[in-house]
């Protein structure tokens, strides 16, 4: 799970960075931050509650 998380993390931020080099600012920023919270380390909305071991 944890790496479909990971992949799809990346795949959302390399969107993100390709919609602002096109101009697309305020979508590239939302996938970004989309990417973030999805993604398996650091801010995760999956791993709310949990404790990192």
């Amino acid at each position: 799970m944890a790496l479909l998380l990971w992949i799809a993390a990346v795949i959302l931020v390399i969107s993100g960075i390709v919609s602002l080099i096109s101009g697309q600012i305020l979508w590239g920023v939302v996938l970004i931050v989309v990417g973030l919270a999805v993604g398996p380390g650091g801010w995760s909305i999956f791993n709310r509650g949990r404790t990192k071991a």
